[in-house]
């Protein structure tokens, strides 16, 4: 079966607001030299994968520290987070035709693997093993999934808000994490990394919700913050 390709308005019950000039950078960004194995190439529809070799690069460069308890929660919460970016995104990619969600669903996945190299460094279970597409150990994130892929579901619209949504959210927890919890230097290397891509996945999602007419209001991170992302360009360098 096909899938249904809209184009236009479509009705939405989603908050909107008055169109503001984005800046954003639409064309895509080669990476720039970094001497660590190059760093990430932007791909279609801002998609960002984490150049693995380069991140495990990185974080065999840093020293092995303890790690707190909060710390070992976060790396386990953060695994399944981004398993729900890419889990969620190839569910709607089956269901809507632009390409956007199989994009970056294809980036999610460097994601997951960038932090499955955290929890095999530090000899973590990993709580996405067995587990398959729309399958949570975390209870809250399996209750997210289902909400948001049901949400996504509904129209077009609807899925690319899910989208920015879904990197809002990202967004947030990292830096809520970096800001709180995480004192480890190869944790922050790469949650630093896992940000640069969510902020050019929520530069995306923003731009093609603009093509319709809508204006995403952040649900997570400060509008002030969303501003500053949009209105700059597609971020390259790093792993």
């Amino acid at each position: 079966m096909m899938k249904p390709n809209h184009r236009g308005p479509l009705h939405t019950g989603i908050r909107t607001t008055t169109l503001v000039a984005t800046g954003l950078c639409l064309s895509l960004l080669a990476a720039c030299g970094s001497g660590n194995g190059g760093g990430p190439r932007i791909g279609p529809d801002g998609s960002t994968p984490i150049n693995l070799a380069c991140q495990l690069n990185q974080i065999d460069a840093l020293p092995l520290e303890a790690l707190s308890t909060a710390e070992s929660d976060s790396i386990v919460f953060m695994r399944e987070e981004e398993k729900l970016a890419r889990d969620v995104y190839l569910t709607l990619g089956n269901l809507w035709a632009p390409p956007i969600f199989d994009n970056i669903a294809d980036s999610e996945e460097t994601h997951m693997d960038a932090v499955k190299l955290l929890l095999d460094r530090y000899q973590l279970a990993d709580p996405a093993d067995g587990n398959g597409v729309g399958e949570f150990t975390n209870t809250d994130l399996q209750t997210l999934y289902d909400q948001l892929a049901q949400r996504g579901a509904t129209s077009l619209i609807e899925a690319l808000t899910v989208g920015a949504l879904i990197e809002d959210l990202d967004i947030y927890d990292l830096q809520n994490q970096l800001d709180t919890i995480v004192d480890n230097q190869d944790i922050a290397k790469v949650w630093a990394n896992l940000q640069k891509g969510s902020r050019n996945h929520l530069r995306s999602f923003a731009s093609r919700l603009l093509d319709y007419g809508v204006t995403y209001v952040p649900q997570y991170i400060t509008q002030d913050e969303y501003d500053a992302i949009i209105n700059s360009d597609y971020e390259t360098g790093g792993c």
